[in-house]
């Protein structure tokens, strides 16, 4: 990258840590740095050539306004993104494309069309995901749950595959069912071969996890 690259990228991370300061545990600014160094590793092992500059833009500010915490608009966060950008001297394509990215990067239900089209929005959404999964997506799953007052598990409440956006957002079951509407999921919805190959190991974890919590939950020592 070139010095006006890295100056948008070291001004970028002060505004996200800003503006997040006072989110939800789950999705802080903490976050927004794991998935920023994952999609670099995701970058540098991607055989596609991407744009360093959208891949990190994308990672750092793909949750500046997460639509979960502004009553399901999910406006806000193109909105204030393209705003900081235009204001940093961004080009209407680097901003088009970093929102491309945030409008897009969501998982919004089982059955639910990915509309991402780049490979730097693949990229920063197979490392957004990969924080949903292992033992910081395990965290973060409760993390959620709690801040929303939900049930840990409830055996009469079966998962539901949503087939639409509106029914995911509008969901509202016990946290441990997340795992299998969404984060069970995942490791097969991984757009690169970096991503594929990092997600199953993590998969392989929580699977290990939800086995021991249902045979805790029936009593068993």
């Amino acid at each position: 990258m070139n010095q006006r690259e890295i100056n948008i990228i070291e001004e970028c991370k002060k505004f996200v840590a800003e503006k997040l300061k006072d989110a939800e545990k789950g999705h802080g600014y903490d976050h927004i740095q794991r998935v920023h160094n994952l999609a670099i590793e995701i970058s540098k092992a991607e055989k596609t050539p991407n744009n360093q500059l959208i891949v990190e833009l994308g990672a750092l500010l793909h949750d500046i306004a997460d639509w979960k915490f502004t009553g399901g608009d999910e406006e806000v966060a193109p909105r204030l993104a393209s705003e900081w950008l235009k204001e940093q001297g961004a080009t209407d394509e680097e901003i088009d494309a970093v929102v491309h990215i945030i409008r897009n990067i969501s998982y919004k239900g089982a059955k639910v069309e990915n509309k991402l089209k780049t490979i730097e929005g693949f990229i920063v959404q197979d490392a957004d995901r990969l924080d949903a999964l292992g033992a910081i997506g395990i965290a973060r799953c409760f993390a959620y749950g709690g801040y929303k007052n939900r049930a840990l598990y409830d055996p009469e409440i079966p998962p539901v595959m949503h087939e639409t956006a509106e029914q995911y957002k509008n969901n509202n079951s016990p946290s441990l069912n997340h795992f299998y509407e969404k984060l069970f999921l995942l490791k097969d919805k991984m757009n690169t071969e970096a991503g594929k190959s990092f997600a199953q190991k993590r998969h392989n974890f929580m699977q290990q996890f939800v086995d021991t919590f249902l045979s805790e939950w029936s009593g068993k020592p």
